[in-house]
């Protein structure tokens, strides 16, 4: 597919004519609003027929013929796709594009809070091609580790069962609706309460129907590093192979004593887990600056320090399906899914700008007079983060979440990649 960024004076008819692509298909794709209407710097997903582009960076020993046939294309496909490439002098770490039939394999997995059944019960089905897990938001533990149901989700469960969605019990260290420091270490750092803890999401997970479970646990203080690895291993133990995949902050180097990054050893997780998947999202965080929700030069860094831990095979880096909108001087922030984000720029009529340095969209602009500042993401950020998972090889990618609309991610998500389908 194309992307068209949106000039001063263009309209859905002049682009509708420009390629082919009826006004309805274009509407759809990108969840524009009814009145059809338009900002200028709008990045517009459109189909074509074009093969998918895939990312890979140049190793010792490569030749344009052998990768011609690594990536079924012919060798001239390369060369035109990657101007002034010389075939005959390929530079080791060089990254070049590559249009190939040869899709990626993608193990993914959306996030689902359980809110209104018949909204939750549409997402999965209009997404169920799209996902190979789905971790079903939904569950917590007491002081003494015992693991219990916040929300019914049965049909949930059983509508990801259907259609070979492996459903994962989530849980979180939460307290009401935080996440508890306090909660993680009191039953980490006892035995008693982690076997009670092990025992209990074991139970929840084989009588609900679950094919695995997905922990996180965040704020864990840092003192209780080892005993998380103690949990992990007593889990993956009990689970009888079923999955066990594990959320982790996203850090570029390791800080024992960090309060937030501290307690995940990142081998020890990876040694455990048959997936691991790094938050690679809120760099711009509520409450904090106007910054980009996860700039790829931040990103790369944590993925490449990320490899020095976890098998590439294992791990998944998250994507946002939202955005932040702040008001600038006081940093009150309001999350917002990326449709509307995006929707928000054409109702007050700003031009959505492009940070060439993050790969990310913001705009600007000013309710009652006060300044805000909307960082998100669009179809050009997504393809940025996806030819790093491709470049990099990793396992996949976890949405946050997918009751959010994204329609752009979704559409090239289904013809840039195959998606992995697990029997548990």
């Amino acid at each position: 597919m194309a992307v068209h960024v949106v000039a001063a004076g263009e309209n859905l008819w002049m682009i509708s004519t420009k390629y082919g692509v009826p006004i309805e298909t274009i509407v759809e794709l990108n969840g524009l609003p009814s009145n059809h209407a338009l900002v200028p710097g709008i990045a517009l997903y459109l189909p074509d027929n074009l093969p998918p582009l895939r990312s890979y960076r140049i190793k010792a020993g490569d030749h344009i013929w052998n990768l011609a046939q690594q990536f079924s294309i012919d060798p001239a496909d390369i060369i035109a796709a990657n101007q002034g490439l010389d075939p005959t002098r390929l530079i080791i770490g060089q990254t070049i594009t590559i249009p190939s039939p040869l899709k990626l394999d993608l193990e993914t997995l959306g996030f689902l809070v359980p809110s209104s059944e018949a909204a939750n019960l549409a997402s999965l089905d209009s997404l169920a091609e799209q996902l190979t897990y789905v971790a079903v938001v939904a569950y917590s533990f007491t002081e003494d580790g015992y693991a219990y149901n916040m929300v019914e989700d049965s049909a949930l469960v059983a509508r990801c069962n259907q259609l070979q969605i492996v459903p994962l019990l989530m849980i979180r260290n939460l307290a009401g609706t935080v996440f508890s420091a306090e909660l993680a270490g009191r039953v980490l750092e006892n035995p008693t309460y982690r076997a009670n803890l092990v025992a209990s999401i074991v139970n929840l997970t084989t009588q609900r129907g679950f094919g695995g479970v997905s922990i996180d646990f965040e704020f864990i203080p840092p003192a209780r590093r080892n005993d998380f690895i103690l949990f992990l291993s007593a889990l993956k133990s009990s689970l009888s192979g079923l999955i066990l995949h594990v959320n982790v902050h996203a850090k570029t180097a390791d800080i024992p004593t960090n309060r937030i990054i501290g307690a995940y050893d990142y081998a020890g997780i990876s040694n455990v887990a048959d997936l691991v998947a790094v938050m690679t999202m809120d760099y711009g965080y509520p409450g904090g600056p106007p910054d980009p929700i996860a700039p790829i030069p931040w990103l790369e860094q944590v993925i490449q320090y990320s490899l020095t831990q976890i098998h590439p095979l294992k791990l998944q880096i998250a994507l946002a399906l939202y955005g932040y909108d702040k008001r600038v001087g006081t940093n009150q922030t309001r999350g917002l899914s990326v449709l509307a984000a995006q929707n928000q720029a054409i109702s007050v009529g700003e031009p959505i700008e492009f940070d060439l340095t993050a790969k990310a969209p913001w705009y600007r602009y000013w309710p009652g007079g006060k300044e805000h500042i909307v960082w998100f993401e669009d179809i050009r950020s997504y393809i940025e983060k996806y030819h790093l998972i491709d470049l990099f090889q990793l396992a996949g990618s976890t949405f946050w979440q997918i009751s959010l609309p994204a329609p752009q991610n979704w559409a090239y998500l289904s013809k840039n990649f195959n998606v992995v389908k697990r029997m548990v």
